[in-house]
């Protein structure tokens, strides 16, 4: 509110100088939260300065929301305005802290939408780069969509959350750092370290997309070869790992065939 240098305000210059309605302040008349000082001589409403502060004092507790019942007993109860500014502090201090926890709980309700929620378009570029495209899934789809795989792998998958790829894809990167590892070390394909690679591949399928036993596993092994693109992904890891892969899963499906 800005001062002028009247000590009598109407109701319309009151209402002007605060920003309260002149309809709030017959209200306030009426209710007795805030009657003025005197009337003129037609019989106007009359606020002085004690008036002024006292609407003051009712602006700042109705921005807190208090009730206006609950305004006038602390009004009418405070001993001055150091009081008052103190019972103002302390309510806010208290709502303050009545919004911290709305918000703690807010931030709350909201991780576990984000977590529960299925993952977007988005979140998988951003966990799978260029190994994920709109192009590819359409692709995909038309080469796979009619098979009881793509349609066990979609119901799954639906499900699944952003946080739920992450994890499919730390088991992924960690079982192709495995077959690089043991390519690297010179162990065979068909040893036992490979293969246990190669099983842990089959098990990371059937348990995350759809059934997968070791003979479908096989015909997975062979395109890894055969279609160019799953074996450039991974000639870029290291040079030969396709067909090293393949043969470790052949020889996984043999050894438990």
């Amino acid at each position: 509110m800005t001062r002028t240098d009247q000590t009598r305000w109407t109701v319309g210059q009151l209402a002007e100088l605060s920003g309260v309605t002149v309809r709030t302040l017959h209200h306030y008349d009426e209710i007795g939260l805030l009657s003025p000082a005197g009337r003129s001589a037609a019989g106007y409403r009359l606020y002085d300065e004690a008036d002024l502060t006292r609407l003051q004092q009712i602006v700042v507790y109705r921005r807190l929301e208090l009730p206006l019942d609950e305004i006038a007993d602390l009004l009418d109860s405070a001993t001055g305005p150091v009081d008052h500014l103190r019972r103002q502090r302390a309510v806010v201090t208290a709502r303050l802290d009545e919004l911290g926890e709305l918000v703690e709980a807010i931030d709350h309700a909201l991780e576990r939408e984000m977590n529960n929620r299925p993952a977007t378009d988005d979140d998988m570029r951003e966990l799978f780069g260029h190994g994920f495209s709109d192009e590819y899934q359409v692709e995909a789809e038309q080469r796979w969509g009619d098979t009881e795989a793509w349609t066990q792998s979609a119901a799954r998958t639906a499900r699944y959350t952003k946080a739920d790829w992450a994890e499919v894809k730390s088991e992924t990167d960690a079982i192709n750092a495995d077959f690089v590892a043991a390519k690297r070390s010179g162990a065979p394909a068909d040893g036992d370290r490979a293969m246990s690679v190669a099983e842990r591949a089959r098990l990371q399928i059937h348990e995350r997309f759809y059934d997968c036993d070791h003979e479908f596993h096989r015909c997975l092994g062979n395109m890894y070869v055969d279609d160019e693109r799953f074996a450039a992904t991974y000639e870029a890891m290291e040079p030969g790992l396709a067909r090293y892969v393949r043969d470790a899963i052949l020889a996984n499906a043999d050894r438990n065939g």
